[in-house]
Formats: structure tokens, sequence, C-alpha cells
């Protein structure tokens, strides 16, 4: 239906973008919000030393300081709604939605969870060297494919799925689901967490989007200086 405010400023919708090698040609596979979620949870958790371990009894802790060798750790937490009963209404234009509701999104976010086999190339070609060479087969290494988080232009950072559950509300008579609520758990990859990722492309993409994130964030950080002058001003006795 036309939105009658011809004027209203046009709604950008989140995503989360996959490299991986699971789909055919170079195109990324990118999973469109269908809904913005309402909220969004964002926790950061400094770095803390490790704590003395058993191996090394007489070790004393490191004391309280302000070592902080990597960024702090970022996870998000966010619900997402999915309806295919639009769709449905006009069968002609969604042939995917008549076979499948939203299953298929829901696959699309699974598969997120699940190792790229395929784009671990060269982990895979090391391991069968490996195994000529020695008495047991080695366990393959895998990767899970590098997603992007994308939540406007303000903030695109490389993330790993570390929660996944879907309420499945209404099925089709094939018993596919209609309806279904989602909720993810996202943890931010830093690029001293990337750097042994298999798949070269993607990661140089992850780690400049990270980089790029986190440039805008320390150019709001100096713009709050404004805000800082006119708070110390209206602090002082005259």
């Amino acid at each position: 239906m036309a939105n009658s405010f011809s004027r209203s400023p046009k709604l950008l919708k989140g995503a989360l973008v996959e490299f991986s090698s699971r789909f055919i040609g170079p195109v990324p596979n990118i999973i469109v919000f269908q809904y913005n979620p309402e909220t969004l949870s964002r926790t950061l958790n400094p770095w803390k030393p490790p704590e003395e371990s058993e191996e090394k009894p007489g070790e004393k802790k490191p004391e309280k300081s302000t070592a902080q060798p990597f960024d702090p750790d970022e996870t998000f937490t966010l619900n997402l709604e999915l309806d295919a009963t639009d769709a449905l209404e006009e069968p002609e234009k969604h042939p995917v939605a008549v076979i499948s509701g939203v299953a298929d999104r829901i696959a699309a976010m699974e598969m997120l969870l699940y190792p790229d086999k395929e784009g671990n190339d060269l982990v895979g070609a090391i391991g069968d060297v490996l195994s000529l060479t020695s008495a047991d087969e080695p366990e393959p290494r895998y990767s899970v494919p590098i997603v992007l988080f994308v939540w406007g232009p303000g903030r695109i950072v490389p993330v790993r799925l570390t929660s996944f559950s879907v309420e499945e509300q209404a099925f089709s008579t094939t018993l596919y689901p209609i309806r279904a609520k989602v909720s993810i758990g996202l943890s931010v990859l830093a690029p001293h967490e990337l750097k042994n990722h298999p798949n070269t492309i993607s990661k140089e993409i992850a780690i400049t989007a990270y980089e790029f994130t986190l440039a805008q964030k320390n150019v709001l950080a100096a713009a709050n200086l404004a805000n800082s002058v006119g708070s110390i001003l209206g602090m002082l006795p005259f």
C-alpha cells in the first residue's frame, strides 16, 4: 500500500551478510530483516587478565591495572519477526513463500552456525598432507563463514552467531512455518580474531568494516566535546 506521506524518510533495514563459498558465484548471501527489531541490546566487556591456573599454582594473580591489549568484547542480542502472510496473498509473485513460508529465511540464518567446509580448501589440503605423514588421521578444522552485521551506515561489524532460537507460530498444510520469532546473539570479531581465517578476501572486507565503524565511534566521541564544554560551563558558579 502506498504511503500517504510522500516526504516520509526511507527506512533502512538491518541485515546479516554472509561471505561463503556455499553459494554459486561471489555474490554474498544477504539476509535482510523483514522488520527491524524494536530493541537491540548491546554489551561491552573490558579485557580481563587470565585467572591463576592449576598448571601454575605459584603464579600470582596480576593486580588491577589499566592494561587493555585488545578492544573490549562487544555483543548484540536482538529478536526478529518473520511473517509470510502478506506474500501468500500474492502467490504468483512469491513462489518461494508459497512452498516454504519463512523456512528459507530461518534456514539461511541457521547456516551461519555451520562450518563452511567448501570455503576451507587450504585447511583441507593441509589436513590431507598431514594424514599422509601421520598414523592417525587428523580431525579436520573448519571455520564458520564471516558474517557482517549491518545496522545502518554507522554500524557494520564482523560477527559470529553465539546463540540462536526460533519459535515457529503457524504452519502451512505441508508444515512449513508461516510466522516465526527468531532470537539471535552476536559477538563482534576484532581484527586479531580474524587473522587466521582461511577466506582471505572475506577477512579483509571484515577488518575494513570493523575499522570503519570504530572510526565513526571516534568521530562521534569527538563531537561530544561540544556538549562537554557546555556542561562544564554550566557547572561553574558564575
